[in-house]
């Protein structure tokens, strides 16, 4: 029997025998250049190339440039380095950590040599393995054998996991004998995996895959100690609390711990708040508080927690917000798609801005712009605002840390903050949470209640506001005086019930769907946590309704 096959990448259909794989097709149809594709959409549904055609169905094969094959690429790189360090280190335990550098963090433990002389070897014997060409292999069995295999070779982070979970079968993937799971697909061998590095970083490995933007090229690494610093302390606070991974956080759900797990992440928040208020004081001089950081970081929460501690210390702040600078809609930049780029700096009145804050810091009266989303530009009005002896200017804004933003105004009046949520538990210890998932289901969740924002719409936007993310805002981090981490170890299990039916509203014929429905899967590994006992000042608040601030 043969099946009709929608190839979207050729735009043609054509008939193949029921039972083929992608694999076979992807050889059909590209026989001279079939490693350029790592895996495929299969009626908008992510399948590994060795999946197999029973039906007519819609394909769509994607390459390292894609989330998705990018995706698959990193998680099989993951897999590599595992084996690698398996077959070098049988005791040794892997673990990675979080996205940093341009690439990933990585922690070889139980072993007594210093993890900054092995890379050499792994890399080699990673390389050694690319040479071979071996197949990551793709297996399904009743979940008690599943388990028991994971037990007989110590992976038990992923047992408890997968145990929570509660299904009949579980998959996993198996290379050369060393079994594991990855939550996507992987690529079909060891041979697709040629450019990556692996080298020492501070105290402990940093693993390199290549950009989206240039497959060839492994992404450069760029140091960020500020942010490995932020990353290294809640890492070492979630251990003092014996967290590291989902089933961790599960654990405690089924009893009252749980809420003392909330108010030790509160109070530990408010801790790095009232920090940051004795850092500004200690710093003489400071009139202008500069807040940046990626979307649905809790920029606005944060501030308002700040101004708190600030009065407190016989500080006044002034709150101005770098949105209301925009230029009128019809002269801002377009982005590569011929769409208004609201991240770009250029997108804001860069002059009256500098102007104003020179003339707010000379004691001046301003008269405030206030831009107007819906009108697309800016309006004025006769409130004049100046800055008094005890005042201090509270600037927030994606471009906040960018030096050319207020390039002529004096450095030394200066106090720079990066915003962001850095998620610090992971899936298990060879899966990580990537930050931007953690913003993305914050995001989705609060402009499906407070705007009327489809998760469709949002998904869609998604992949723009990221690469603004990439060009304006992160390439700036590290010049923060300090940074704030704005993720709670609770919070994913809280958001949980409210995220899951937006998303289960994107259709299957919508191009967010691959992206709903890999959100959908992430978060069933988490057992929910009731948001009642989320107080009222809390950060989550801004994305949940119920806060005890004003918005």
């Amino acid at each position: 029997m043969n099946i009709t096959l929608n190839i979207v990448n050729k735009g043609i259909k054509k008939d193949y025998p029921a039972g083929i794989t992608l694999s076979e097709v992807l050889k059909d149809q590209y026989p001279d250049d079939k490693k350029q594709y790592l895996n495929a959409l299969v009626n908008n549904r992510k399948r590994a190339l060795s999946y197999p055609l029973y039906f007519p169905r819609r394909i769509e094969f994607l390459d390292v440039s894609s989330a998705a094959g990018h995706m698959a690429y990193r998680h099989s790189l993951s897999f590599l380095l595992y084996k690698a360090v398996k077959d070098l280190y049988p005791e040794a335990t892997l673990r990675i950590e979080h996205a940093i550098s341009g690439g990933y963090y990585c922690l070889v433990n139980h072993i007594e040599i210093d993890n900054s002389t092995i890379a050499a070897p792994i890399k080699k014997r990673m390389l050694e393995l690319v040479d071979a060409d071996l197949p990551f292999l793709y297996h399904t069995e009743e979940t008690t054998e599943v388990i028991e295999k994971f037990k007989a070779v110590d992976l038990c982070d992923k047992v408890k996991l997968i145990e929570e979970k509660g299904d009949i079968y579980t998959s996993y993937y198996s290379l050369d004998g060393t079994i594991a799971t990855f939550y996507s697909s992987l690529v079909p061998s060891t041979s697709y995996l040629k450019t990556f590095d692996l080298q020492a970083y501070h105290k402990g490995l940093l693993l390199s895959a290549p950009r989206r933007t240039n497959p060839a090229v492994v992404a450069p690494k760029t140091d960020q100690p500020k942010l490995l610093e932020v990353f290294t302390e809640f890492a070492e606070w979630n251990r003092t609390l014996d967290i590291s991974n989902v089933a961790d956080i599960n654990a405690k759900s089924y009893d009252r711990k749980v809420y003392d797990l909330i108010m030790l992440a509160e109070a530990l928040q408010e801790k790095k708040v009232i920090k940051i208020s004795e850092m500004i004081q200690e710093h003489k001089g400071v009139k202008m508080i500069l807040i940046s950081g990626p979307s649905s970081s809790g920029k606005t929460t944060f501030s308002k927690r700040l101004a708190l501690q600030l009065q407190l210390a016989g500080l006044q702040p002034v709150n101005l917000s770098l949105d209301d600078y925009y230029i009128d809609r019809e002269k801002t930049p377009l982005d590569e798609d011929g769409e208004y780029d609201y991240e770009h700096l250029e997108a804001l009145d860069l002059a009256l801005l500098n102007e104003q804050l020179q003339d707010l810091l000379d004691g001046k009266e301003v008269v405030l712009p206030k831009y107007s989303f819906k009108e697309g530009k800016s309006l004025r009005d006769d409130k004049t605002t100046q800055l008094n002896e005890n005042d201090v200017l509270v600037v927030e804004g994606i471009h906040a840390l960018n030096p050319h933003l207020i390039d002529k105004i004096d450095d030394r009046v200066q106090f720079k903050i990066y915003v962001s949520a850095l998620t610090t538990i992971s899936l298990d210890n060879h899966n990580y949470i990537p930050t931007s998932d953690n913003r993305l289901i914050r995001r989705i969740i609060r402009d499906y209640t407070y705007r009327g924002t489809s998760a469709e719409d949002n998904i869609k936007r998604w992949e723009s506001v990221r690469r603004g993310e990439d060009h304006w805002i992160y390439p700036y981090q590290e010049e923060a005086d300090v940074m704030f981490n704005s993720s709670l170890l609770f919070e994913l299990p809280v958001l949980k019930p409210f995220i899951e039916p937006i998303l289960k509203e994107v259709k299957h014929n919508s191009k967010a769907y691959v992206e709903a429905r890999r959100l959908l899967k992430f978060l069933s590994y988490f057992r929910s946590i009731d948001s009642r006992k989320i107080p009222p000042t809390s950060l989550l608040r801004e994305f949940l309704g119920g806060s005890s601030f004003s918005y």
